[in-house]
């Protein structure tokens, strides 16, 4: 179930970042309510807007030929979302939780863009944003162990989420999974040996979702493999 928010005159544009510095007046855009697992666009439906999360948070995901689902992103309050290069969408985006997304016509942007190279510099400001998402996203899959990468996207989350000291999980753990490619089982006994470890703390929710990390460089260390294969790579000549 979705709301259209636009038909209140009581509520006001709320993009921000690259997307707020753009004129209202000139671009054609609304504002949506979404509720908890409620589809924002499909795979291989138009391309037609770009999307930025006000409130809440978003998954964008792919059904793989053998069932499982393979999430590529989670988009929280302030990312931009839904920028393909094509006229066709290759995730299905949801919401995770209650979610208001503002959306912004593809073709008035384009249309702005003719006439103000400084749109051109925001969307080009966005998509390299995007890319960087992207790039980490298949690092992070790139560790070899379930460890690194539970720690890689807790610090992901630290740096994204946290508010006076605590991480707001919005998704739950099989969204986790399905983000990094491991089982519901796999992620909760990492959560589990992090804690007895010392790393973190869950407060008392019955979800666990409210996380304080209490060993950020210690999370840092088990990450450190991963970065080392990167450097790893990247300095050793190739032969022939």
């Amino acid at each position: 179930m979705f709301i259209n928010l636009s038909t209140d005159p009581n509520i006001k544009p709320r993009l921000v970042g690259e997307l707020g510095d753009l004129s209202h007046a000139q671009v054609s855009s609304g504002e949506f309510k979404y509720g908890r697992g409620t589809e924002i666009f499909g795979e291989a439906e138009p391309a037609d807007y770009i999307y930025q999360v006000i409130e809440g948070a978003v998954r964008t995901y792919k059904l793989l030929s053998d069932g499982r689902r393979q999430i590529g992103a989670f988009h929280l309050p302030g990312d931009i979302f839904g920028l393909d290069n094509g006229d066709f969408h290759r995730f299905t985006a949801e919401a995770i939780v209650d979610t208001t997304v503002r959306l912004v016509k593809r073709q008035s942007l384009e249309r702005v863009a003719k006439s103000d190279p400084g749109l051109i510099l925001s969307l080009l400001t966005m998509t390299t944003a995007n890319l960087r998402h992207v790039e980490n996203h298949i690092l992070l899959l790139g560790c070899t162990t379930a460890r690194e990468r539970v720690a890689a996207f807790l610090l992901e989350m630290n740096g994204r989420l946290t508010s006076a000291g605590v991480i707001a999980l919005p998704m739950g753990r099989r969204d986790i999974a399905d983000y990094l490619g491991l089982t519901l089982e796999t992620v909760s006994r990492m959560f589990g040996a992090l804690e007895r470890k010392g790393h973190l703390k869950f407060l008392d929710d019955s979800r666990q979702r409210q996380i304080v990390i209490l060993n950020a460089a210690g999370l840092t260390e088990l990450d450190a493999p991963r970065k080392h294969r990167r450097l790893k790579r990247k300095h050793t000549p190739s032969v022939g």
